[in-house]
């Protein structure tokens, strides 16, 4: 296996790490993953209900390196060389199944930027490039010197377990580890929204009191502030809650592009996908997680778990974007580009281009639709390939096409649906 493998006289040249990285390649069993990453996590003790006894539970991962690619993987080199690290420290490997998760020793840190010998000095004169050599130098200096504060306790989170992620198939989570990476690589871009696989994660992950705690945010477990309020109440030392819940926020771990806003943080959920230009306003805005926006725009209203936001539209203050669990019967729904929800508006089916739904409107599949002969017409002139012949439609009859504009008449009450002539246009100095 790995461990097996003869190490090229050569490999402190970048021609012998090439060869180094081939031969692990080839060897029989290695896969190469579809993502991995190193992570720092924080550890809390969690009362088992059943058995009575507390146990350690992994609250949080933090990773400041990803490397994730759905089709293909990203830096492989890197990826093979944690794995020929891992097996010449003793590491019993298994890549049988869809992921692993392997502590990381002083040992395993040292071995691995030794085989990375032909890069360690471009790694140290550029910060840009080479990032997984520069983790481990950075953690080989963290780890040596105990100067970091992933190893002290605070409020019960212990932050000294380091350990590597390797995704080899994207099936349902099952590890803590590896649904954060997962959130990674959806809130950072690398993974397409709704491409990921994350049955499992609530499962995995702890429900925690997210604390401000010495100028940073630490998962605390609930069980730690009841067995302890009294003593920390007393002392003055009880933190301040920002919530409790099994993810943490985007902006925890996600530094957004220049041009992005979000004007409260607890408005997005980690795992959303920012595209820059976004702005989510407070009040009722929110974005959950495997949800987000395709270009720049306008969110005060909610986009619920699996939503996709087009470039240049605005969700106004209260709408709401139904998510799979809340009434689309499982159809993820896409807004398309320059369409706009009115304020306080429901939408409820996939939505083409330039579209608009009139504030305080609800549409869903099974709502109702009137439209005109003249309106039809100029809907299908819209819609290459589209040939609508009747004038009442069910609105789900309606989805994924382009300027509609869907409104109540205010003497029938009857919903309408009209070809669109308003252009949704986002004021560019927001955006």
């Amino acid at each position: 296996m790995l461990k097996q493998i003869k190490v090229p006289e050569n490999f402190e040249t970048k021609e012998g790490f090439s060869l180094l990285v081939s031969d692990i390649d080839k060897t029989e069993g290695y896969k190469n993953p579809l993502g991995f990453a190193i992570s720092r996590n924080d550890v809390i003790e969690v009362l088992n209900k059943e058995t009575g006894e507390y146990e350690d539970k992994i609250a949080q991962s933090s990773m400041p390196v990803v490397n994730f690619k759905k089709d293909g993987g990203e830096n492989l080199g890197s990826a093979a060389i944690m794995h020929l690290a891992l097996a010449l420290e003793g590491v019993e490997l298994d890549n049988s199944g869809s992921e692993a998760v392997y502590n990381i020793t002083l040992g395993v840190v040292k071995i691995a930027l030794g085989l990375f010998t032909a890069y360690i000095s471009e790694a140290k004169k550029d910060d840009k490039t080479h990032l997984n050599i520069q983790m481990l130098l950075d953690l080989e200096y963290m780890i040596e010197n105990q100067s970091d504060s992933m190893l002290s306790s605070v409020h019960g989170t212990k932050r000294d377990d380091i350990s590597i992620v390797f995704i080899y198939e994207d099936k349902p989570v099952e590890s803590v580890q590896a649904a954060y990476l997962k959130l990674h690589a959806l809130s950072s871009g690398k993974a397409k929204l709704r491409s990921l696989n994350l049955d499992g994660a609530f499962g995995v992950m702890t429900n925690v009191a997210w604390c401000e705690v010495n100028n940073t945010i630490v998962p605390v477990s609930l069980d730690y502030l009841r067995y302890n309020e009294r003593r920390l109440k007393l002392s003055g030392n009880y933190p301040i809650i920002r919530g409790n819940d099994k993810f943490p926020q985007y902006l925890d771990h996600i530094i957004p592009a220049d041009n992005t806003r979000i004007l409260d943080t607890n408005k997005v959920r980690m795992g959303a996908q920012l595209a820059a230009g976004t702005t989510v306003m407070p009040g009722a805005s929110y974005i959950n997680f495997n949800a987000g926006t395709l270009g720049p725009v306008m969110v005060e209203g909610r986009v619920s778990s699996s939503a996709k936001v087009g470039s240049g539209s605005d969700i106004g203050g209260g709408a709401s974007i139904l998510g799979v669990l809340s009434g689309t019967d499982g159809n993820p729904i896409t807004i398309g580009e320059n369409c706009l929800l009115g304020a306080n508006s429901v939408c409820g089916i996939p939505l083409g281009d330039a579209c608009i739904i009139d504030g305080g409107l609800a549409i869903f599949a099974g709502t109702k639709v009137k439209a005109s002969y003249e309106d039809i017409t100029l809907i299908n002139e819209v819609n290459s390939g589209v040939n609508l012949d009747k004038l009442d439609f069910r609105a789900d009859e309606l989805q994924g096409l382009n300027g509609l504009h869907f409104r109540r008449d205010s003497q029938s009450g009857q919903v309408i649906v009209k070809r669109s002539t308003r252009e949704v246009v986002l004021n560019s100095e927001l955006h």
